[in-house]
């Protein structure tokens, strides 16, 4: 999770656009990196989960999650500890914070897509950035090791 500090610095297009990549992918486009990454490793084991605040608060976040592993814009972390440590930024900015974790499907993640299917879920496509944000994820993404070298490494 990561707030941005420039107020509607998600809905200017060129802004949003500018921002170095780990925040571009914490802040509005995490979606299409777990996207990618599934796409990337589709015979992983890792899934797509949706942080979903509960009513009242913001700070929604979509991760890819394994067992223990996870996968942001972080890069990899273990699961629980990850978890934890957006909680415990989540409540130092808006007290009292807590979420949902919601799995959701891959196809949910992308352009006609069913993700109104899910209240509260509100997923910006890829083209609708200032240009296509996928081969940015893709680009992204190719900065890490794959979920195999990471689990042998022991990591």
């Amino acid at each position: 999770m990561y707030r941005l500090r420039t107020k509607g610095g998600k809905q200017n297009l060129t802004t949003n656009w500018a921002l170095p990549d780990r925040v571009f992918f914490a802040c509005g486009a995490c979606h299409i990196l777990a996207y990618a990454f599934l796409n990337a490793y589709p015979d992983s084991g890792f899934k797509s989960v949706w942080i979903r605040p509960t009513e009242g608060y913001t700070g929604n976040h979509i991760v890819v999650v394994n067992d223990q592993l996870a996968f942001d814009y972080h890069g990899y972390s273990y699961w629980p500890t990850l978890f934890a440590h957006m909680k415990r930024k989540a409540d130092r900015w808006w007290p009292g914070w807590d979420a949902e974790l919601i799995e959701l499907p891959a196809e949910v993640l992308l352009p006609g897509s069913r993700s109104r299917e899910f209240e509260g879920l509100s997923l910006r496509e890829p083209k609708q950035f200032l240009f296509d944000a996928l081969p940015r994820a893709d680009a992204y993404l190719k900065r890490f090791s794959s979920p195999m070298q990471v689990r042998a490494s022991g990591r």
